[in-house]
């Protein structure tokens, strides 16, 4: 595959024509200068479409004006405020990232490539993106919009997911770049990525460079970009026991190394196979919690869809009498206002809310 001067100029060129003619989209963070609120605009947009992250960016800005209010909030709140965008380790990076720079670099932002790769949660792409849009410096940024863009109007076949295929592109789009003015360059082949050139649908008709695209002129658009590997999916399932007494449900917070890290739920018991009311109560796990099996009550069933995993869980709920002792540990007793200050994985969250009618007929009838 050989790419020719003439194809990269023209690519340039149409690509900046259509940026200053017909791209017309608006997001509060776009022309933003502020380093900080770049920042979080870039991690939050991270696995996240643009319309589900517009309204999360502007609560967090109205929340935390200043990567300096941002570092001194409460862990909860700010994982709170993130409640339902998923991949909770961003969060957990971008305060680590917020108090090291209020902390350690006087609350000011790194303002090279370099410096900007330091920091916890940022890779090539989102320090690329911060120092062209804050700064204007001369680095290109490379997502899933741009391998996108120039897979198909060069007609790459090289997997993105390669270390070859990641080299190519990350040259051919340093090459492209135009020096002097990166951040309207960037921005714009994001766009075109996020507006014309879409993974499916694409609006072949609305683009400037459709005429010289060879994936379009090839009928290649379906088949481009290409990756090497498929991403393996697994099915978890979990069970999710409600324990309700004295108008408290017990909530425990989840700090193992694995999905949903520092959020809280109900007790869990995690089981290779989906298990039926009966089976649970015969599962060891239940057992030490010393409470008789005929107690137990299935409220409902929800899926959750991550990157690599499918939750399903099941929900089943216990009222304890408070004169009972049962062995449960590492979490507490929270009252349905206590339960609005902290984060839920979004399937409990979502799980309490529908059922809010539900929990609140148990919890004011539970046994005395």
């Amino acid at each position: 595959m050989k790419i020719t001067n003439k194809q990269k100029e023209q690519f340039s060129s149409l690509l900046m024509a259509w940026h200053s003619v017909d791209n017309k989209r608006s997001l509060p963070w776009k022309n933003e200068k502020d380093p900080y609120r770049i920042w979080l605009s870039e991690i939050i947009l991270q696995q996240t479409r643009a319309l589900q992250a517009l309204s999360y960016y502007l609560n967090f800005i109205d929340t935390y004006p200043t990567i300096l209010d941002l570092a001194n909030a409460d862990d909860d709140d700010v994982f709170r405020l993130w409640q339902g965008l998923g991949y909770y380790n961003r969060c957990k990076n971008m305060l680590k990232t917020a108090r090291y720079i209020a902390n350690e670099l006087s609350g000011k932002f790194p303002n090279t490539y370099s410096d900007l790769l330091l920091l916890n949660g940022i890779g090539p792409y989102t320090a690329a993106a911060i120092a062209s849009f804050a700064y204007n410096l001369p680095h290109a940024v490379v997502d899933g919009n741009v391998y996108r863009v120039l897979a198909r109007y060069f007609g790459i076949d090289i997997p993105t997911d390669t270390n070859d295929g990641k080299k190519l592109f990350s040259d051919l789009a340093t090459e492209l770049l135009i020096k002097d003015n990166a951040a309207t360059y960037n921005q714009a082949i994001m766009d075109l990525g996020a507006t014309v050139c879409l993974p499916a649908n694409a609006k072949c008709t609305d683009c400037y460079l459709a005429n010289i695209c060879i994936a379009k002129k090839q009928n290649l658009i379906s088949l481009l970009p290409i990756k090497s590997k498929k991403t393996k999916v697994r099915t978890r399932f979990f069970h999710y026991i409600l324990f309700v007494k004295d108008e408290k449900i017990w909530i425990q917070k989840r700090t193992e190394k694995d999905i949903w890290q520092n959020l809280h739920e109900p007790y869990l018991i995690e089981h290779e196979q989906p298990l039926t009311q009966t089976e649970l109560q015969k599962h060891d796990a239940f057992k030490t919690i010393n409470i008789p099996a005929e107690e137990l009550e299935y409220l409902g069933a929800m899926k959750q869809k991550l990157s690599h995993q499918i939750i399903e869980t099941r929900f089943f709920t216990v009222k304890i009498n408070k004169e009972k002792s049962i062995n449960l540990v590492n979490g507490s007793w929270l009252t349905q206002s206590e339960q609005k200050k902290i984060a839920f994985p979004k399937t409990v969250f979502s799980f309490l809310q529908n059922n809010f009618i539900l929990l609140f007929f148990l919890i004011t009838n539970c046994l005395i």
